[in-house]
């Protein structure tokens, strides 16, 4: 045995969960095996008059071995074959809920408990399910929960059936429909979990439970005489109204645009009209057939596997040494310099927080306070983590203060006088062996290298805000930045517990270079008198989760007004201004600079709250008397993005399309449900793309032109992922 580890204590079998070499557990095929050896090797032990199952790790399981879902996944053409090895799976979990008795006949069988001592997602929390008695540790950095939805699934291993079952359907929405994950006091009082007790406890609480344990607490509620589920069944005068409301909520949530929201749904459904073995039947096929789905594929590979891929290290320099890093620099502590203190103390840096005014660093160390103030308030973190940060970070305002620093990131105003004046100053006071990076998201990296003395140590690295909730980390290489440069900015980013992507320089790099494109569509259709509610919706409806005109609320028209101007000064005549330069440069005339300044394209309140769209706007702009068709905004928001993610990887700015369709979704949230620009591309066909790219040209501009890598991909019969398979 592997994975899995067996003993006896006090006539209770202790099934500990163990993956060897892994620093969490996740289920593999084997494991399902093995677990099932187990418990009946328990079963049938005379002597045993209980289980209970737990962790040998700091956290029970993070859910699934991803080969298993590949696995599945590849057999798309044939179904059978995917629904018989997800009911294999239930019969193992319901020979666990049965534990050898048949309430039927009287026969009683053996309590077994769940003793999750950490973090339990995905396919562990279905095995507690499965469980009679879930207790888990008081452990307020754990979460637990179903958060399969966002990866394209839902819980398809018996959690959906279950969870609904024991909750109702509405109480159980948010776990199985939203993927909410909450920490064990918050999981108790939603009744995810049955008891909550101190770490310390646990094993000997759950061994107590075992051998007191009646043979009525054996007994789930869907294998009772009869039945009652919470909420009501579909036919039922409240159940049928719950339903109906489940899924006009649920229909606006998620837009319609999730199929893994809609099999969830419907696999309640039908569940709840049928006896439970039956129900879990009808989950299986609606498991199946999801994975069958195009887009659900697509979100799988994307968010799952191919963002696992990356961060294990598939594009980061190979032969180079692990960094190592203990003391790190900020230079800036603005919004940006605060968060990326606040997630190097919190995973364990020291970081000297630099500022030229000791007051601006003592303001971003507040930001830092009342932002872990918030998590604990949350049970996020305990007292313990919360001065542990904080002690973590230390003020200066010299440069002197860095030279112990292995490495120093630059995160001042996105100006290249000021970096170029930072990175002078920084470079004559930091040894040479140190890494020196720039926090910035739109000046090439190359130009700023020409102030430091060792270019070969300088990289960017453009985090996202908020950097403390945004995952990606874009790394940007200068012409001069070497591998182990390179290579050692990707291990701090896993450090950070960032997913990092590697692209190459140019003005804007990835990220931003296929944002700007959509916010600039979004702004100009205004300007063209399209109905500013129009584009909002629009937006929503194609997947992404803030509308052009709202995201530049959000990061602020002055700043937009400023790329413009700059891009005017980089390209001079090739430069042509637009629909959206006119419409932007005129509302910041207005002062209308977005949230920060309480007016933008929205109107707010006092506290900084949107409270809908300026009616002014279409004073401004009237809309036109023939407004388009929902899908031609869809498209057009779409395509800019996408025909921009396929230059940059004509270009070579991107290396690995992978990291482009990981970046889109984690970077500004293109689209989930595609799966990122170039799996759209390949999931839609290449023909049609460009059919639809000469559509859009001919209609709107020849910003919508197909870039020449399609027609060579049309030429060749390949997809975007059957050409860039041999990328190492």
């Amino acid at each position: 045995m592997n994975n899995f580890k067996y003993e006896v204590a006090d006539h209770v079998a202790i099934i500990t969960w163990d993956v060897p070499e892994k620093s969490h557990n996740i289920m593999s095929w084997k494991g399902f095996e093995e677990l099932s050896e187990l418990v009946d090797q328990a079963l049938n032990d005379d002597a045993v008059r209980g289980i209970v199952i737990t962790s040998g790790k700091v956290t029970f399981s993070l859910g699934m071995d991803l080969k298993i879902l590949q696995e599945l996944g590849n057999f798309a053409n044939d179904p059978n074959k995917i629904y018989q090895s997800i009911l294999s799976i239930h019969e193992k979990f319901r020979r666990i809920e049965r534990a050898g008795g048949d309430h039927k006949q009287g026969i009683p069988g053996k309590p077994i408990a769940t003793a999750i001592n950490g973090t339990c997602l995905g396919i562990g929390y279905e095995i507690a399910l499965s469980t009679h008695r879930i207790i888990c540790a008081d452990t307020p950095q754990s979460s637990i929960g179903l958060p399969e939805v966002k990866i394209g699934l839902f819980p398809g291993a018996g959690g959906t059936t279950r969870l609904a079952r024991r909750l109702g359907l509405m109480a159980s929405g948010p776990f199985i429909l939203q993927g909410k994950t909450p920490k064990p006091k918050d999981a108790l009082m939603a009744n995810l979990v049955d008891e909550v007790v101190p770490l310390e406890h646990l094993i000997n609480r759950a061994k107590e439970w075992v051998l007191n344990a009646k043979p009525e607490d054996l007994i789930k509620p869907w294998d009772a005489s009869r039945e009652t589920i919470p909420g009501g069944k579909p036919y039922d005068k409240q159940g049928f109204l719950t339903f109906v409301g489940a899924s006009a909520m649920s229909a606006g949530q998620s837009q319609n645009i999730y199929p893994a929201v809609k099999s969830a749904l419907a696999s309640i459904y039908e569940g709840f009209m049928v006896p439970f073995d039956q129900a879990i039947k009808v989950e299986a096929k609606w498991f199946s057939k999801l994975l069958m789905d195009p887009s659900s594929s697509a979100m799988i590979n994307s968010v799952f596997v191919n963002r696992k891929v990356l961060e294990n290290g598939a594009r980061r320099p190979s032969g180079v040494d692990r960094g190592r890093f203990r003391e790190i620099g900020i230079v800036g502590a603005g919004m940006m310099g605060s968060g990326i203190s606040l997630v190097a103390a919190q995973n364990g840096l020291k970081v000297n927080l630099m500022d030229i005014d000791i007051n601006r660093a003592n303001d971003g160390k507040d930001t830092i306070k009342n932002l872990l103030t918030k998590e604990k308030s949350r049970n996020r973190i305990d007292n313990e983590q919360f001065n542990r940060t904080l002690d973590n970070i230390y003020l200066t305002d010299s440069y002197n203060d860095l030279k112990s620093c292995q490495l120093v990131i630059e995160a001042v105003f996105e100006d290249p006088e000021v970096k170029s004046s930072v990175l002078k100053q920084l470079s004559s006071c930091i040894p040479s062996d140190c890494l020196v990076a720039s926090n910035t998201s739109t000046i090439p990296i190359t130009s700023l290298a020409n102030h430091l003395i060792n270019p070969e140590r300088f990289i960017g690295m453009h985090f996202f805000s908020p950097v403390h909730k945004m995952s990606l980390l874009e790394i940007i290489r200068g012409k001069n930045t070497s591998s182990q440069t390179t290579a050692w900015a990707f291990d701090f980013s896993r450090l950070i517990r960032k997913t990092p992507i590697i692209v190459n320089d140019q003005r804007f790099f990835y990220a931003n270079r296929c944002i700007i494109p959509y916010i600039n569509e979004g702004v100009s259709m205004v300007g063209e008198g399209y109905k500013p509610a129009l584009i909002e919706n629009a937006s929503r409806q194609l997947g992404m989760p803030v509308g052009p005109l709202q995201l530049i609320d959000e990061t602020s028209l002055d700043l937009a007004v400023q790329i413009a101007n700059a891009s005017q000064s980089a390209l001079g005549s090739n430069y042509e201004v637009s629909d959206s330069d006119r419409v932007i440069y005129k509302l910041a005339d207005l002062g209308r600079l977005g949230r920060k300044a309480g007016a933008g394209f929205y109107e707010y309140d006092s506290h900084g709250k949107r409270k809908g769209l300026w009616a002014g706007l279409m004073e401004l702009y009237p809309p036109i008397s023939q407004q388009p068709e929902i899908t031609i905004v869809k498209n057009r928001l779409l395509l800019t993005q996408v025909i921009e993610a396929i230059k940059s990887y004509e270009e070579g700015v991107l290396g690995d399309i992978r990291e482009g369709d990981v970046a889109a979704i984690y970077g500004w949230g293109f689209a989930p449900w595609s799966g990122g620009p170039f799996r759209w591309v390949d999931n839609t066909g290449i023909r049609q793309v460009i059919d639809m790219c000469e559509f859009y040209t001919t209609h709107f501009g020849k910003r919508f032109q197909a870039p020449e890598l399609l027609s060579d991909l049309l030429a060749s019969g390949q997809t975007f992922y059957e050409f860039n398979q041999d990328v190492s």
